[in-house]
Parts: C-alpha cells; sequence; structure tokens
C-alpha cells in the first residue's frame, strides 16, 4: 500500500521537557489511524509537528513521498485538520468561513463545493449565521466541514466530535467512514472515545510520556495484551506505561 504519511525518529523538546520520543509509524493510504493516549502524552504536538505548526527538534516528516520541511507549501494544500481547539473566525459568517478557507486552499468550482459540505455537515440553516453565534456542536460540524472543502489527501482530527451529542456523532463518524471509503483519504484521528476508535479506526497507536508503546487493531489489541476491551487498555497503559515497553 501507497504510505501517505511518514514519521521518522520524531522528537520535540522544550528545555529539558521531551512532548515527543523518538516516535515512528507510517500511515498507508485510505487508512483512519487512531492516536490514542492521556492528557499530555504528545498527540497534539506530534499533530502539529505533522502540519507544520511545530518544528521537530529531531527526526523527519514525509507527506505523499516528499520532506515536509522541504515542500511545506506544495504540501500543505493536500492537507486539512479539525480541532475542538482550532475556532474558526466568529465575526464571519458559516458561508464566509467556508469561502475564505476555501480561497486559501485554491479549491475548484468553490461556490459548488460550499453547498455540498453545507448540506453534507446539515449547515444549510446556519449558512448566513455568524460562527461566533455557534453552539459548541454546530462550530464541530463547521470545523469538520472546512476540514474537507479541499477534499484533502491528508486529514487530521484532533477530538473531531467531543461537543456532539451521542446521535449526531454517531452520524458524523458514518460520514467520515463513508468519505474515507469514497475517496480513499488518509486520516490520523486522536480521540477519548474508545467507541468512537473502534468504530471507525484500522489501527491505533497508544502514545504516553512522548512514546508509541502500542499499535494494532483496535478491536484484538485489548485481547492480545489480557484486557476486556479497548477502554479498559487505555486506563491500563495511562496508569501503568511501563508495563507495556
Amino acid at each position: 500500500m501507497n504510505e501517505t504519511l511518514k514519521v521518522v525518529g520524531l522528537v520535540k523538546e522544550y528545555d529539558s521537557f521531551r512532548a515527543v520520543d523518538h516516535i515512528t509509524f507510517a500511515v498507508n493510504q485510505g487508512e483512519i489511524v487512531g492516536l490514542l493516549g492521556p492528557n499530555g502524552a504528545g498527540k497534539t504536538t506530534t499533530i502539529n509537528m505533522i502540519l507544520g505548526i511545530l518544528e521537530p527538534t529531531i527526526g523527519s516528516i514525509e507527506i505523499l513521498g516528499k520532506n515536509l520541511k522541504e515542500h511545506r507549501t506544495e504540501i500543505v494544500k493536500q492537507m486539512n485538520f479539525a480541532a475542538v481547539y482550532a475556532q474558526m473566525p466568529g465575526n464571519l459568517t458559516v458561508r464566509q468561513n467556508l469561502y475564505v478557507f476555501g480561497r486559501l486552499y485554491q479549491v475548484r468550482n468553490l461556490t459548488e463545493k460550499i453547498g455540498f459540505v453545507l448540506h453534507d455537515f446539515d449547515l444549510d440553516a446556519f449558512a448566513n449565521t455568524k460562527a461566533g453565534l455557534l453552539s459548541s456542536g454546530e462550530m464541530t460540524r463547521l470545523n469538520l466541514a472546512k476540514a474537507l472543502i479541499n477534499e484533502p489527501s491528508l486529514l487530521l482530527l484532533d477530538e473531531p466530535t467531543a461537543s456532539l451529542d451521542p446521535s449526531v456523532a454517531n452520524l458524523i463518524r458514518e460520514r467520515m467512514k463513508n468519505w474515507v471509503a469514497e475517496t480513499q483519504t488518509t486520516v490520523l484521528w486522536t480521540s477519548h472515545n474508545m467507541y468512537e476508535i473502534e468504530a471507525v479506526c484500522d489501527r491505533v497507536l497508544f502514545l504516553s510520556h512522548g512514546k508509541i508503546l502500542l499499535t494494532g487493531n483496535p478491536r484484538t489489541l485489548p485481547a492480545e495484551h489480557g484486557k476486556k476491551d479497548l477502554e479498559e487498555l487505555f486506563i491500563g497503559v495511562a496508569r501503568e506505561p511501563l508495563s507495556f515497553l
């Protein structure tokens, strides 16, 4: 399979603190990989390095076969992300936000594409509403609509359904799975919802203290380590990471 994302020996240090500690992994085209771990494990730092927001202390990142450091301008047009902490400009309407980001990503047939994502994420009724007036769930849907506006080859999702009620979250998960099946988009997905990870991910990576401790199929990995389910495995990794080294 083609590797969309390849991370080798990645390290991020802040003075004497090592947030990410020599991690290596790859994500294939059309694969959804869950990046799991307790708060402070290094998940968001890893995503920010892949996005090019943070520069690694050591290590390399390749996206679509090209080094991120050397080809960042070219690569970022083929990526996108959504995160609970990344808010859209509140003084712009939903449609205006999508238009601005669509222009930044140089999206062709932008008006048509905006109409598609508005409908797909149930935002038609809010098209002319300022983003600052949206509920947290509506804002999350706007973030996801923005994340797909350029039909990215690599999509990074950091807690994408955290603000959604269970019914809407389930619909979003199904839409994302269908999107990946249709487009072969590569997805790196963080979540603390283990049901969600089991439902959407082909593979998971468990991080603790900046290191990858475990990797495997989320539906079989718990039994391989004597745990009844993914949540119990997550708790074990969070509380006793050394036992998994």
